[in-house]
């Protein structure tokens, strides 16, 4: 089902250097100019390019860690894992919303995300539960999306917590967008259940072969080059993984069943083509969707303090609030 207020595909005009406000251009071009002088990154060990983005030395600013977050614990396959979990503070819980960072499959924490989480939590009403799955390459595919089922699975069961489930949405960004469609995917093939009424996904990956704007990119530095995502795939992907495998590109599942989704993305993101192509694939399954398309934005452009980024934080609330309203009549 699609929600109330779906806005039409976009046209061509959406995609135009035209369309594209000068504060955007002009915050692209400082992005693109600081990034090209920084160290590359792919020159130095990934932990310590970790603990750099940690410090917040990477391409987005850094988010203070929220004092009220809670670290919970599940099993999951091989070790523990870490949930980091925030409760709405000014309303009571309506529900909850699992979250996968970031990172390339390579880096980013949970923490990095506090700032948009709390306000997602206060927006919403949706206790957030973001995953700290584990990282490549000390831990390939398909360590990640294990751990990501593993919480998954937790978040739908009474396993031993008293999280609110009367509304259940999943998301993420860039890869963690990725580990979102993955999770849903595995959830509905290997255990039959769709429990999630929404799903949240910002600047995903969905061909880890390369879309054509992913290949026809190039070098430049506004927040992800082509070389970028070919490293990330190279250090997540270690054993000659078929990149069309549905569970490693889920742009080549079968999508039928899956929730309504929310694709948000910037036009001067790489990832663009993979939000479209997935997007189109998942409305002509059946599935409802919205589309946040904002010209000019780069990749993950959600992270940063601009009015077009409260923009699109603002279209995540507001269909969240939605869904959870629609699922609640």
């Amino acid at each position: 089902m699609t929600f109330p207020g779906t806005p039409d595909w976009p046209d061509a005009a959406v995609f135009s250097e035209a369309a594209i406000a000068p504060e955007v251009r002009a915050f692209n071009a400082q992005i693109l100019e600081r990034l090209t002088r920084a160290p590359d990154i792919w020159k130095y060990p990934l932990p310590d390019v970790r603990k750099a983005r940690a410090a917040g030395r990477g391409s987005f600013p850094p988010s203070p860690p929220d004092p009220y977050a809670e670290i919970h614990t599940v099993a999951g396959p091989d070790s523990e894992i870490a949930l980091r979990v925030l409760y709405p503070r000014s309303r009571p819980a309506r529900g909850a919303y699992l979250h996968f960072h970031g990172g390339g499959w390579v880096m980013g924490t949970p923490a990095e995300n506090d700032k948009r989480l709390r306000r997602l939590a206060e927006n919403t009403g949706l206790v957030t539960v973001s995953v700290d799955y584990r990282l490549a390459p000390e831990h390939p595919y398909p360590a990640a999306p294990d751990d990501c089922e593993a919480a998954a699975l937790w978040l739908t069961s009474s396993m031993g917590h008293d999280m609110p489930r009367d509304f259940l949405a999943i998301g993420g960004e860039s890869a963690g967008a990725h580990l979102a469609t993955v999770t849903l995917l595995r959830l509905r093939d290997r255990h039959g259940m769709t429990p999630f009424q929404a799903a949240n996904l910002v600047a995903g990956c969905y061909d880890l072969g390369g879309t054509p704007s992913v290949r026809n990119w190039g070098p430049d530095k506004l927040i992800l080059s082509t070389r970028d995502m070919l490293k990330f795939v190279e250090n997540y992907l270690q054993h000659g993984e078929d990149t069309r495998d549905p569970d490693i590109s889920p742009l080549y599942a079968n999508l039928s069943g899956l929730p309504s989704a929310l694709f948000s993305c910037g036009t001067r993101d790489l990832l663009i083509d993979d939000t479209m192509f997935m997007a189109q694939r998942w409305r002509a399954a059946g599935n409802g969707i919205e589309l946040g398309i904002h010209p000019g934005g780069c990749h993950v452009f959600q992270g940063f303090d601009t009015p077009q980024a409260e923009e699109s934080l603002a279209q995540m609330d507001s269909f969240l609030n939605r869904a959870i309203e629609q699922t609640s009549r």
